[in-house]
């Protein structure tokens, strides 16, 4: 009789070439996207990480994810490679990239760095 309510779900939020400018103007935290493709295997042990972060940071930094197959405007602004390639953006400027696997401890780093200020 007695059964746990299941949190509901929280969902990383997905930018795109229609929604980018006006999500990222609304931000006033610091800024973490991650390129990332379906196809990419990388990208699938990256992925749950980001979205933990996503999760972990609501209301102190935005996390978002960019399909760079689907948005090809925005990989192209970016210059975006080969994903995965993470963005991190302070104050209106890109101020980090990275493309490959980055371990969480070291993303939760720099999302503190740029949150306290130590950037």
């Amino acid at each position: 009789m007695f059964w746990k309510k299941k949190k509901p779900k929280y969902i990383t939020p997905h930018l795109t070439d229609q929604n980018f400018n006006e999500v990222i103007q609304q931000t006033e935290t610091p800024i973490l996207i991650d390129f990332y493709s379906h196809g990419c295997g990388p990208c699938k042990v990256l992925g749950p990480f980001i979205d933990e972060l996503s999760e972990e940071y609501q209301g102190k930094a935005l996390v978002a994810k960019i399909n760079s197959a689907q948005n090809p405007g925005l990989s192209q602004h970016f210059k975006v490679r080969s994903v995965p390639t993470l963005i991190f953006i302070h104050k209106g400027k890109i101020v980090d990239r990275f493309t490959g696997l980055v371990p969480k401890p070291n993303l939760e780093e720099i999302l503190d760095g740029y949150i306290d200020g130590n950037y």
